[in-house]
């Protein structure tokens, strides 16, 4: 098999906020404790967090994290999570039918993301809460006044205002499963009064809108309408949240699941654009992707967790091959779509649908989607280029015309970094280049394996991970492989 690639490093799709390669902890499972915070591990800090997982979050230069949730915060009273932690409560926790100590909190965890060099993407409460306590929160996070919860900030310890700069107006608000549930119009109403009052608290902050919950949701598009003709001046994103998963075993469908998440980034950004018209407004409202992963290898065994437990092992898929060949393609997809989608979470970070795992009072292991992504962040950052590949495709019961090859070209001034994944099951493809004649090949990192369902392990740490290919020659994509190449000016 062969595949023509062809790129203009004058034609650019447009800057990558770096902001795309962020993710996510929730106050869900292990994420927390057991995760980033086990003050009796041996690598503990100061505070509490475990330094082994803290350099390899630093490894994978995840530039922000949403905090503190996901379904969690629809619950959630931040003032639980601050001031001395002998006095803060335990509480149930409905979201995940789990029990929260409070242990971490707004206060701690804003430590933690300076140690882990990363910015925070705040959630309030817009479920059993609402404006008085979001602005609030925002003056304790940020303002420098003396005023009260700017001075209830530091008398719990921190003088310097903590300058979170990117605010959720709650999370999933369409979905029935969230606590506070509400309809579009009921969320728009208390989002656009909800982001008044964070932007008079502090004008410089940007909002992030709840959208649709998934492509699937009945609502998609309707709410997305309803939510922006009240928010539009008032907020900056609208929020985007999709998972994949191979339930059917298919794994030919399941490689084309970026297909997917693309109509939904272009749908989404029609929608915005629509209302853009409507409002006859010149302010373009762009897309925080900030949920977005594959989920589904745990469903069955979270059946069967016993609740009102502190920090249950939920949500811990644990990945094979294809769903590191899966994130790589939806790793490609948001960056063709950087020109809009301004912010990204992989979710989530530790132990949860996540690529860092930990054994409590133990070590670590890196799962497989760790690769695909680890080399994005570090590699990827830059300039997108439009890209075209000239290759066969196939069909599957879900998707048509599936191209073999999913590729993008990333430019970043001193070169060039061509990402792809070959989603043929039993062929190699030999790539043909146009446009990279100024420009040497320095690395081809490779992540395949010929067992699809492959895993790591903590006792088999390295069973999948990335090879590098001898450069000369031709150069051949393997079957079903994620791929790195590097070049240089010449």
């Amino acid at each position: 098999m062969k595949a023509k690639i062809t790129i203009n490093p004058l034609d650019i799709i447009g800057d990558i906020d770096p902001r795309i390669y962020g993710s996510f902890i929730e106050h869900l499972g292990r994420a927390v404790y057991g995760g980033i915070y086990e003050p009796s591990h041996e690598s503990a800090d100061d505070m509490g967090f475990r330094k082994d997982v803290m350099e390899l979050v630093k490894a994978l230069k995840v530039p922000v994290v949403r905090y503190p949730g996901g379904n969690f915060v629809s619950g959630y009273n931040w003032e639980d999570g601050i001031g001395d932690r002998s006095k803060r409560p335990k509480k149930l926790e409905l979201a995940w039918n789990s029990i929260e100590t409070n242990e971490i909190g707004i206060d701690e965890f804003q430590e933690w993301a300076k140690r882990a060099d990363a910015e925070i993407m705040m959630a309030v409460n817009l479920g059993t809460r609402g404006a008085d306590e979001a602005r609030s929160l925002v003056e304790y996070c940020n303002l420098d006044t003396d005023t009260y919860y700017a001075d209830l900030r530091r008398k719990n310890g921190f003088d310097k205002p903590f300058g979170i700069k990117v605010w959720c107006l709650g999370n999933e608000m369409d979905g029935d499963w969230q606590i506070g549930h509400k309809t579009a119009q009921e969320y728009a109403r208390l989002a656009c009064e909800t982001a008044k009052l964070m932007k008079l608290t502090d004008p410089t902050i940007e909002l992030v809108a709840c959208g649709s919950s998934g492509p699937l949701m009945p609502t998609f598009g309707e709410w997305e309408r309803t939510v922006l003709r009240e928010c539009y001046d008032h907020v900056d994103y609208v929020s985007m949240h999709s998972y994949y998963g191979n339930p059917d075993n298919d794994t030919a469908d399941f490689l084309a699941s970026s297909m997917d998440m693309d109509q939904f980034i272009i749908d989404t950004a029609k929608i915005c654009d629509e209302i853009k018209a409507e409002k006859k407004s010149e302010k373009e409202i762009m897309l925080s992707f900030d949920e977005w992963n594959i989920w589904f290898h745990s469903n069955e065994q979270d059946k069967h967790i016993d609740r009102w437990q502190i920090a249950p092992p939920l949500l811990e898929d644990i990945y094979n091959v294809e769903d590191a060949l899966v994130v790589g393609c939806l790793l490609i997809t948001l960056l063709r779509h950087c020109d809009r989608v301004k912010i990204a979470c992989l979710a989530q970070l530790v132990n949860v649908i996540a690529p860092i795992m930990t054994v409590t009072g133990g070590g670590t292991w890196l799962q497989t989607i760790y690769y695909p992504f680890l080399h994005c962040s570090v590699n990827g950052r830059g300039k997108a280029l439009h890209t075209v590949c000239e290759c066969g495709t196939y069909d599957t019961k879900k998707h048509s015309n599936v191209p073999y090859i999913e590729t993008i070209a990333v430019e970043n001034g001193s070169g060039i970094t061509l990402f792809a994944v070959n989603r043929s099951a039993d062929e190699s493809c030999e790539l043909e280049l146009n446009g990279f004649e100024n420009y040497s090949l320095v690395s081809h990192t490779v992540l395949t394996s010929d067992d699809m369902k492959r895993c790591n392990s903590i006792d088999d740490p390295d069973a999948v991970s990335p090879v590098q290919q001898q450069i000369g020659g031709k150069i051949d994509l393997a079957p079903r492989s994620w791929n790195m190449l590097k070049f240089t000016v010449k």
